[in-house]
């Protein structure tokens, strides 16, 4: 039975509910809704104007309808009367195709009539900065290698600590925090879930981050590559496919020697199929393209691939298996859509087990040294533009994302591209003020 959500104010002493939608730049868009008048907006919805949000719609579009999905409420645990929920875009009685959680939900439908469910965790890295922007908030986190430094993590304790008990209140069994390979650099790992409750955590966990940092007077940014020396912000993807029942994960194998089966490697045949026009999604700004084929950074790895290739128990791939049973994506960034992020992985994965395809060969060399020894590695795209055509021509997976959706994101990405390169820079200046 759904959750009530008056009767869920009432008993949790919620005075408010953040109706919430996420746009297809990955934007969180939401009405703050009195408890007074949940009860008539949990089945009538919330509404909004699509067109003052990322999406492609006009000032002439009808009302679009924000429908909660109450089983996702969240109170916030650092500001309890404040309960945040996720939701549905509808209008004109029929799902917005092109919203980005519709668009997960359809390809989840998809692969339960295949009987599948694809379980999956994130691992969202991101930096505490100074209010402004322009450097890191720890004067002190000089180190070369800073990963893993306990002394610049306990400098950050305080929020660290509060973003991690408040996963352990709503419920999330995080396990483990710790500071990253850039300065200023930190990541937060908690347990895994079915694709759309992961979806909806790293939604609300990006929230809850920027708003605890904020309320220790600092900054938290996803940006994919906020500081050219350092090491960028991944997003990590840990994925297997299982009954639809949960019961049996159908990547494991005991008869191969990684652990995985057909179905698995047919899956990363979809994701190696794929892996250039994903690009367009999981690295969807024109930073991403600062963070893969990057140099080395001052730790002296970027952590980020540049090729379309997997390997074992090896982090210098797009795609690693870590062990038996699972998958891990390693391609994406801080700047994904949490949906858009699950679905074009499921999309791709799903093309790949239905046409049976075959990932290749799979690498167990150190890419970043000896990566230009491979012949036929597919090379990811250079920067957005790039990506962008890739995603465009890439039939099969723009079909299984959905025509609507395919056609509204490269038209907004693409205007943003535009506008970058409108942008004049400081190295423009530079390099070009004497010619």
């Amino acid at each position: 039975m759904a959750t009530d959500l008056a009767k869920f104010a009432a008993d949790k002493g919620v005075r408010f509910f953040l109706f919430n939608f996420t746009d297809l730049f990955g934007v969180q868009r939401a009405k703050l809704v009195p408890a007074e008048a949940v009860g008539d907006m949990q089945k009538s919805g919330a509404g909004f104007a699509g067109f003052a949000s990322w999406l492609d719609m006009t000032p002439a579009h009808p009302d679009m309808f924000v429908m909660p999905d109450a089983e996702s409420v969240i109170q916030l645990p650092w500001k309890p009367e404040v309960a945040w929920i996720a939701g549905d875009p509808w209008m004109d009685g029929a799902p917005v195709a092109q919203a980005p959680r519709n668009v997960l939900k359809t390809l989840i439908a998809r692969a339960e009539s295949l009987g599948f469910k694809m379980m999956s965790g994130v691992e969202p890295e991101f930096h505490l900065i100074s209010d402004e922007g322009d450097a890191i908030s720890d004067d002190r986190d000089t180190q070369e290698k800073p990963c893993y430094d306990q002394s610049a993590l306990m400098r950050r304790y305080d929020v660290i600590s509060e973003i991690c008990a408040a996963m352990i209140t709503i419920g999330w069994k995080p396990y483990q925090n710790d500071h990253e390979d850039a300065n200023g650099q930190f990541e937060i790992n908690w347990d895994f879930g079915d694709c759309l409750q992961t979806a909806d955590q790293h939604a609300f966990f990006k929230f809850m981050v920027k708003a605890v940092a904020e309320k220790h007077g600092l900054r938290a940014t996803f940006m994919p590559k906020p500081f050219s020396n350092l090491t960028g912000n991944g997003c990590h993807v840990h994925h297997s496919v299982w009954t639809t029942d949960g019961k049996t994960c159908v990547f494991a194998s005991d008869e191969d020697e990684m652990g995985l089966s057909q179905t698995a490697y047919h899956f990363l045949g979809g994701l190696m199929t794929h892996g250039a026009a994903m690009c367009a999604i999981t690295n969807p700004t024109v930073n991403s393209y600062k963070r893969i084929n990057a140099p080395a950074t001052l730790s002296g790895a970027t952590w980020s691939p540049s090729s379309v290739t997997y390997g074992g128990n090896n982090r210098t791939h797009m795609v690693r298996i870590p062990d038996g049973g699972r998958l891990e994506f390693r391609l994406a960034d801080g700047a994904a859509n949490p949906y858009l992020l699950q679905a074009v992985l499921l999309a791709a994965g799903l093309d790949g087990v239905e046409r049976q395809l075959d990932p290749g060969k799979r690498l167990d060399i150190d890419m970043y040294t000896e990566g230009h020894k491979v012949r036929g590695a597919k090379k990811l795209p250079l920067n957005m533009l790039d990506a962008i055509r890739e995603l465009k021509k890439d039939k099969a997976l723009g079909q299984a994302m959905g025509e609507e959706f395919l056609q509204a994101y490269v038209k907004l990405r693409l205007r943003e591209w535009n506008q970058f390169t409108h942008h004049l820079t400081d190295w423009e200046r530079q390099n070009t003020i004497d010619c």
